[in-house]
């Protein structure tokens, strides 16, 4: 089976309401590091428009790991973005992720099928920040994902929450200098 199908059968199986450890209200979208194995994940760094931001993924201690740095001198962002996958989140509120992070704020990043055609294809942003060294349970409410096109703000599509078709992690916050992040697992909660 091709790695993306394989990929997608799994998570689509990891698609299951109360699927989350006790969470009734949740649906686990990628528990790591088995999602690394299962869904492809790549790393986009600013040097697609002639940044020297530099990111990596791996894993650690049974944690998705995104490390590197951001260079303002030029895009200054990094990030890490799924596979295609489909998920309809129509009956949850947000996405909840457990971190590790640096102190730093962090962007989630959302796509979605249907906005595929067109002259722009926006992803959906949504800030957060993390604690120093401390591992936390964050919630990103949908009703704070804007639609950006290459890192600019756009009036609309909005989010069409029964059509995400990937999940990402990136760092855009205008510093400079190193990164650290660990993902534990995402969840769409209710």
């Amino acid at each position: 089976m091709p790695t993306l199908a394989r990929g997608l059968a799994v998570m689509c199986a990891l698609l299951v309401p109360g699927s989350s450890g006790g969470d009734d209200d949740s649906t686990l979208l990628a528990d790591f590091p088995a999602s690394l194995r299962t869904t492809p994940w790549v790393v986009v760094d600013d040097g697609v428009m002639g940044g020297r931001s530099r990111g990596d993924l791996g894993e650690e201690e049974g944690s998705l790991l995104f490390t590197g740095t951001t260079n303002t001198d030029g895009g200054g962002f990094s990030s890490i973005r799924s596979a295609e996958v489909r998920f309809d989140l129509g009956e949850h509120s947000g996405v909840r992720l457990r971190v590790r992070g640096d102190g730093r704020t962090y962007t989630f990043r959302l796509t979605t099928w249907d906005t595929r055609e067109g002259q722009y294809r926006p992803s959906y942003w949504a800030d957060f920040e993390t604690r120093d060294g401390e591992w936390e349970v964050i919630d990103v409410p949908f009703s704070r994902f804007q639609p950006r096109w290459r890192g600019r703000w756009l009036e609309g599509p909005k989010l069409n929450i029964r059509a995400i078709d990937s999940l990402g992690l990136m760092i855009y916050d205008g510093k400079d200098g190193p990164f650290r992040i660990e993902v534990d697992w995402i969840k769409g909660y209710g």
